[in-house]
């Protein structure tokens, strides 16, 4: 099983690359996190939100691997504690098949992926930074990895 990481934005501070890189690469092959940039929609006066926000949805309805399990990570959907990521984790796993999180740019997720996704994650009440979420995807991932595994790194 492999997890797609498929967010809007090509160019990170190097904090936010290291910070996704270092718990992506603590991740075994059966659960590897790969990420996907998708390139943020040019910004134009004759643009609005709305079209910006469907433009980057196709692209990144378009990067979602065939027969995966869709989740938009959305300030709307429902949070998880990190014994519920593992206990789907650990579903995930035994179910085999891939998994595409998504992650929309600084106008969030177009009608059309929130209408594709089977859930719907809520990292926090709180609007984050869009690419933070990738550093905080990457660590959570980890941790419910780590908890599955009876790996020390999480203490509850």
């Amino acid at each position: 099983m492999h997890i797609h990481l498929i967010a809007v934005g090509t160019r990170m501070p190097a904090w936010i690359t290291e910070g996704y890189r270092e718990y992506a690469r603590r991740l075994p092959p059966e659960c590897s996190l790969r990420l996907v940039e998708i390139p943020p929609c040019k910004r134009r006066k004759t643009l609005s939100t709305e079209r910006i926000r469907e433009a980057e949805g196709r692209q990144l309805l378009a990067a979602i691997p065939e027969q995966s399990l869709v989740i938009a990570l959305d300030v709307s959907g429902k949070p998880w504690s990190t014994q519920g990521l593992a206990e789907r984790l650990q579903d995930w796993l035994q179910g085999g098949r891939d998994i595409a999180l998504l992650v929309g740019g600084a106008d969030g997720l177009s009608a059309a992926c929130l209408a594709r996704a089977d859930l719907h994650w809520s990292l926090s009440a709180h609007t984050l930074p869009h690419a933070l979420v990738r550093v905080v995807i990457a660590e959570q991932i980890y941790r419910a990895w780590s908890l599955l595994s009876g790996h020390p790194y999480h203490r509850a």
